[in-house]
């Protein structure tokens, strides 16, 4: 840019001293592209031979006095403050597990547990099999899974077709069991959800019949009661009930 050409000497070692911007001594270094060049109104003739400041060797001198400058009073003062303070760690990991609701209830499985969540899919239904835990089977990504019903396995009070009002948020959920897909569909999923081991409680016995067998911890999410259940009792207690 204007004014680039700065002379250079050659030190007693052999080593070229470099240039030192000509303005913008109050910042220690040359600002001329944030005035006549690329970022400023662009009416440096050098322009025309460089095209982009960068390619300027006053740009490039400038960069380097930036960060030869010595360093401010108050950053040395902020870092000496933040690396004074003593990291506060949390009392044990969160938990990551996936939130959805069956019936009223709304019910948690650690995430790691869980393969994929699907759109509500049609099931067919099994010779012999029209009644209890079983419901069919399902279409998955070309994969035939066996569909169960976990409110059947929990003994959740079904509601009638009228209480349903959320009937669009129904999916899917397909979980892995000792290399067995199985699947089981919901009436709405939340998503996953870190919770802190301290947050939760263990389950009372008045918990849902037969659920507390298969409750982990009880975790409260927007003021509800959320059961995180225990994958290891839950995949179990499904083999367990479909041989």
């Amino acid at each position: 840019m204007k004014g680039t050409d700065l002379p250079t000497s050659e030190g007693s070692d052999g080593t070229i001293a470099r240039p030192t911007p000509a303005v913008g001594r109050d910042t220690g270094f040359s600002r001329c592209w944030a005035e006549i060049g690329v970022y400023g109104s662009g009416t440096c003739p050098e322009l025309e031979k460089f095209v982009h400041c960068r390619n300027c060797s006053l740009y490039s001198s400038g960069a380097l006095e930036l960060l030869d400058r010595p360093i401010p009073a108050e950053y040395r003062r902020e870092a000496s403050h933040h690396l004074a303070n003593q990291k506060r760690t949390s009392n044990g990991a969160s938990i990551s597990a996936v939130l959805f609701r069956l019936q009223t209830e709304w019910l948690a499985l650690p995430t790691h547990s869980l393969q994929e969540v699907a759109e509500r899919r049609f099931i067919h239904s099994l010779p012999h099999r029209r009644h209890g835990i079983v419901l069919g089977l399902s279409n998955i990504r070309g994969e035939l899974v066996i569909c169960i019903s976990l409110g059947h396995l929990l003994q959740l009070e079904r509601l009638s077709p009228r209480e349903s009002v959320y009937a669009r948020y129904r999916r899917l959920i397909a979980v892995n069991s000792e290399g067995e897909r199985i699947a089981f569909p919901v009436d709405e999923v939340h998503g996953p959800h870190r919770f802190h081991p301290q947050e939760g409680s263990q389950p009372p016995a008045t918990v849902g019949k037969s659920r507390p067998n298969y409750t982990q911890r009880l975790f409260f999410w927007e003021k509800r009661a959320v059961s995180l259940l225990d994958p290891a009792l839950l995949f179990s207690g499904l083999r367990h009930r479909l041989t």
